[in-house]
């Protein structure tokens, strides 16, 4: 069932591209696709069918969720340059995070934290309150936050013991 959770955030995530920014349809898609990012890894332990693959789905369907938003938003705002530089910044730290998990442990690597946790609801969030909080000082808080979170799971991914498990949750 979590599984299908999150196969149904993917679709909706693609589903979003094809919704004019917000629009009525475009916030219902994204709450939903967003609240769905909350439940899955819920019902996978209250169910007791928490796995590797689940969890990798989930980072999957997180960078697909992701990235939609980030070319459906983006554009449509007023993002002053010093912004785009910090994104992208955060996203190589982030893919080199990925290949640091790949040649350390030769598996695809992630780390499900508490900080990572705060950056996705940060993330969330933000769409949703541009109408009454300035881009710049909600995009101050939630880059700094996700610049702490990369940060933190590229120690992980180097520091951790042999037998760690990328996927646990904290």
């Amino acid at each position: 069932m979590a599984n299908i959770i999150t196969f149904l955030r993917i679709i909706l995530s693609v589903a979003l591209l094809f919704c004019p920014v917000f629009s009525p349809v475009f916030l219902v898609l994204y709450i939903v696709t967003g609240v769905s990012d909350m439940i899955d890894g819920l019902v996978a332990r209250k169910t007791g069918t928490v796995s590797e693959f689940g969890s990798r789905l989930d980072t999957v369907a997180d960078i697909v969720f992701v990235s939609v938003c980030l070319i459906k938003v983006l554009p449509v705002l007023d993002v002053p340059g010093w912004l785009y530089i910090w994104i992208a910044i955060i996203a190589f730290i982030k893919v080199a995070n990925i290949a640091a998990g790949y040649i350390r442990k030769k598996e695809f690597a992630s780390v499900h934290s508490l900080i990572n946790k705060v950056t996705g609801a940060l993330l969330f969030a933000f769409p949703l309150t541009l109408a009454f909080i300035d881009l710049r000082c909600s995009a101050v808080v939630m880059c700094t936050v996700a610049s702490v979170a990369a940060i933190h799971e590229g120690y992980r991914i180097i520091k951790v013991e042999d037998g760690f498990n990328f996927y646990q949750k904290p």
